[in-house]
């Protein structure tokens, strides 16, 4: 039986974060996709550095600040899924 790498292994979002995501348990990669889909469509990403996420209503929470690095935001989210 082949093994299932970390990423693609399916994992549970915190109600928090399944709000923008959705509640079944989906891959690591697939959390991020919709994420980023959810910033796009909202508007999020920073108009001026293009790297920084801007926190709305929803992200907030999982961020706790108004604005964080797409950098930072993978390790945030990381916190958010078990």
């Amino acid at each position: 039986m082949a093994k299932i790498s970390k990423f693609m292994a399916p994992v549970t979002p915190s109600a928090l974060l399944a709000e923008i995501v959705g509640a079944k348990a989906i891959p690591r990669t697939e959390i991020t996709k919709q994420l980023w889909k959810y910033i796009k469509k909202n508007g999020l990403q920073d108009k001026k550095n293009k790297r920084m996420i801007n926190a709305d209503a929803k992200l907030k929470p999982i961020f706790k600040k108004d604005q964080v690095s797409m950098f930072d935001m993978t390790k945030l989210v990381a916190k958010q899924v078990s």
